[in-house]
């Protein structure tokens, strides 16, 4: 009998668009979405986080990886007129006229959206809000969530009086106490009530859209960040059990040449581990109510975390954490390297370099930012010697170019060290990330590099992997058993060589994207080698799709048209429609258990219903880490929905490839 294979589509909530809409999608929304999955044969639809992420009330709010609690459900995702009506016919008609006004616009205002929804909601709590308070369904619903829904609401109620969601800036309630917040909710309970109000309208509708999906034949497949915010309830509540004092990030790759820094802080695995992980199993249940499936966001973080100093802003600066750091007797008499702290974890500045890194701005800077050190180097002056302190000093500069440049410039010269000391163990380094590409590695003789290099190889590709294989195997197994929840994971990066092994054992799905192959030595994936247990997709909501991709590098285009789709000749300037329909088929065609794609990619299948220009479909830009999160379809659910012959094609698509 042959394996159950299906298919999919990956959308986030605030990016669908419905006649019902007030400028944002909402939950109500994906019950038109699981009607046209449906229609098309599709079995998943993939979302993105859907946590509170109300911090400043401002766009940045808009990342969904920046939760202020790993339970709260975002207010912007509320149908208000499932809520009700205002009997105050004058402000209704407001709502109504700004509803539709911030509906028409291309992209999400997040900033308009949200004051919107939480006036319209502050009003209808006003006038109705007592008849959910007294029903008992709201009753049982705080009754079994208060052990985070109280604390939650607490944090909203000071985040707004303080207007800062930094708990150290709100006096006697800076450091969490449970009797002091007790006394705080029962003086405040008006303002404590409209938050719970406002959860318990937002797990009601959440509910029933999953019993709606479950209803058509259709699964929900969510999303768990690796990450929560330092500004977050949970940190409040319980600081223990995360390393406030540094923050998590990933190494270089294809998306950030510099690395990524989260600004998110670690996780002490060693108090977790105390109570059995309650708070992740806790946070995986509570994603049992609405999800059936969850894609574990950064599976690699559960081996190893990349953990970057704060006084750091590039990812360049990491370790890995866990890790087993090198004395320097162990680099040389074992690998025949000779370690000079003083030279190898201080910036490498000398007097060639500084034309490269800075041009015609040498001079000043070396007046204003740099002392001579002898013998043509020199080293940053005390106030610029940590990447934030540059960071935080341009930030009080007029923000053009030659500032850019100035900042840019020393950040690189900070980067430039070979080896990073261990946070924990004094007198024990880790080689930087990409030394290979700084100036001091370059300094060295060739004896010295052909030294370095085997170090790092070891490091890099071979020291940790039983190492880490145990750290997996100490946290996963208990979390992924505590649901019935389908694993899946993004396993891409720099990938260790013991992850695929626990993954299948474990029995996670992997994820698997043609154009970011796990071999290094393809060019492109395979698709019909991909694992049956894996999710394949074209694209990830943190990079362009098929025809945005299509376009960016020529040659990769031309080797992809002739090797992987076996067309003769020149290939198309632009992905036409055949070739993304080409592309979507040998996805869907894979061995992968599931194939789930992104919407846009779907309808870059038909020239007449996708978007004209495929730069404004692009979700995150990852190297940019103040991204405005606010794409939306340009096009109606409704008016995909009565798109007949799209979607029989769709359809005939996902039935020919026997999902």
């Amino acid at each position: 009998m042959p394996l159950w294979r299906g298919s999919g589509v990956a959308i986030p909530v605030f990016s669908l668009r419905s006649e019902q809409d007030f400028g944002a999608g909402d939950f109500y929304d994906l019950m038109p979405m699981v009607d046209w999955a449906e229609s098309t044969g599709q079995k998943f639809i993939q979302l993105l986080p859907v946590n509170d992420t109300t911090m400043s009330g401002t766009w940045t709010d808009s990342y969904p990886y920046n939760a202020n609690s790993t339970f709260a459900l975002h207010p912007m995702y509320l149908r208000l007129q499932a809520m009700g009506e205002l009997r105050d016919r004058k402000r209704q008609s407001h709502f109504d006229a700004l509803a539709r006004e911030l509906n028409s616009l291309p992209e999400v205002d997040y900033e308009r959206v949200n004051k919107a929804k939480n006036e319209f909601t502050r009003d209808l709590f006003n006038e109705q809000g007592a008849e959910t308070l007294n029903s008992p369904d709201f009753a049982d619903f705080v009754k079994a969530n208060e052990s985070w829904l109280l604390p939650y609401a607490a944090f909203c109620v000071l985040r707004d009086r303080y207007r800062t969601a930094d708990p150290s800036a709100w006096e006697e309630y800076a450091v969490y106490d449970a009797a002091r917040i007790a006394a705080f909710i029962s003086i405040n309970r008006h303002d404590i009530d409209y938050v719970l109000y406002i959860q318990y309208h937002l797990h009601c509708q959440m509910k029933h859209v999953r019993d709606y999906a479950h209803s058509h034949g259709v699964a929900l497949k969510g999303d768990i960040p690796i990450g929560i915010s330092r500004h977050s309830v949970d940190a409040w509540t319980s600081p223990e059990l995360f390393n406030l004092g540094c923050s998590a990030g990933a190494p270089p790759d294809d998306f950030s040449v510099l690395g990524q820094n989260w600004g998110f802080p670690t996780y002490n695995w060693e108090v977790m581990s105390r109570d059995g992980f309650a708070w992740w199993k806790a946070r995986f249940r509570k994603m049992a109510e609405y999800f059936d499936a969850y894609r574990i966001d950064h599976v690699l973080g559960f081996f190893r975390i990349w953990q970057i100093p704060l006084d750091a802003v590039h990812g360049l600066l990491g370790v890995f954490n866990p890790a087993l750091p090198m004395t320097p007797e162990e680099m040389r008499g074992r690998y025949g390297f000779d370690f000079e702290p003083g030279i190898f974890t201080k910036p490498f500045v000398m007097d060639y370099m500084l034309t490269d890194f800075f041009g015609d701005l040498t001079q000043e800077v070396c007046a204003t930012f740099l002392d001579k050190a002898g013998y043509g180097r020199y080293r940053l002056k005390s106030a610029f010697a940590t990447q934030r302190q540059v960071a935080d000093y341009f930030a009080t500069m007029p923000d053009d170019d030659r500032n850019t440049r100035l900042c840019n410039g020393l950040l690189g010269l900070i980067d430039d060290v070979l080896f990073i000391e261990d946070p924990y163990e004094k007198d024990k380094y880790h080689p930087r990330i990409a030394a290979q590409y700084t100036y001091v590695y370059r300094s060295l003789s060739d004896h010295q590099r052909w030294c370095f290099d085997r170090l790092y190889n070891d490091f890099y590709y071979h020291r940790h992997n039983d190492f880490w294989r145990e750290k997996a195997m100490w946290k996963l197994p208990p979390l992924i058993d505590s649901t019935s929840m389908l694993v899946c994971a993004e396993d891409l990066g720099m990938i260790p060589a013991c992850v695929p092994s626990v993954m299948s054992e474990l029995e996670i799905l992997s994820l698997e994207i043609q154009r970011m192959p796990k071999n290094p030595a393809e060019k492109f994936g395979n698709t019909h080698n991909y694992p049956y247990l894996s999710v394949c997709t074209t694209s990830t909501h943190d990079m362009g799709g098929i025809r945005q991709w299509w376009e960016e590098n020529r040659e990769a285009t031309q080797r992809y048209f002739n090797d992987v789709l076996c067309r003769q000749g020149e290939a198309p300037f632009y992905a036409e429609p055949w070739i993304c329909r080409d592309i979507l088929n040998l996805n869907l065609k894979s061995p992968s258990m599931l194939c789930i794609l992104p919407l846009q990619d779907w309808m870059s299948s038909d020239g007449a219903l996708r978007r004209q220009d495929p730069h404004e479909e692009q979700i995150n830009v990852p190297a940019n880490p103040r991204h405005y999160w606010r794409y939306r379809m340009h096009i109606t659910l409704e008016q995909l929905k009565a798109n007949d012959d799209f979607n029989a094609s769709i359809r005939r698509m996902v039935e020919d490839s026997g999902r």
